[in-house]
């Protein structure tokens, strides 16, 4: 039987790898396909600027912001990608969280005052922004899939 503080840090460190995995092809593919890519990167700043206003804190420059806004993209899919969790059934909890953020990804920042642009321009825009998600899942998943029958192999 799995310790809580192991599956804890199993959970994390799946989420961490879907996020990385979605961060990476999301920079990647922005640059291979300006016209059409998903822009999530202009979505987290417009959101980080919006908190900051909000706030009445001081604006960040540009490549501070975008920084900061990597930064805090990798922590919160991170965490959320955390939420596959261990043992039964991560590759569903994996798919259903994948989808769920790729769909929200669409539909959310229109009415969250972000713009549908970055990530709603296009139906490729639209299809890879749902697809990287997925993909992001389905890493947390098959990491975790992985670490259990890692540590399963060392008994």
């Amino acid at each position: 039987m799995k310790s809580t503080s192991s599956s804890f840090l199993q959970a994390l460190g799946s989420g961490l790898a879907g996020a990385l995995v979605l961060n990476i092809v999301h920079e990647s593919v922005r640059q291979l396909r300006p016209v059409d890519a998903p822009r999530m990167d202009i979505l987290g700043e417009r959101g980080l600027r919006k908190l900051l206003f909000k706030a009445n804190a001081p604006q960040p420059d540009e490549n501070t912001a975008y920084g900061l806004t990597l930064l805090g993209d990798v922590a919160s899919n991170g965490l959320y990608y955390s939420l596959v969790g261990t043992g039964q059934g991560v590759w569903w909890r994996g798919i259903a969280l994948g989808l769920a953020a790729g769909v929200g990804g669409v539909v959310l920042p229109g009415p969250l005052g972000l713009g549908d642009g970055p990530s709603n321009r296009t139906p490729q825009t639209k299809a890879m922004t749902v697809a990287w998600y997925l993909l992001g899942g389905l890493v947390a998943a098959g990491t975790s899939a992985w670490w259990s029958q890692a540590t399963t192999e060392e008994k």
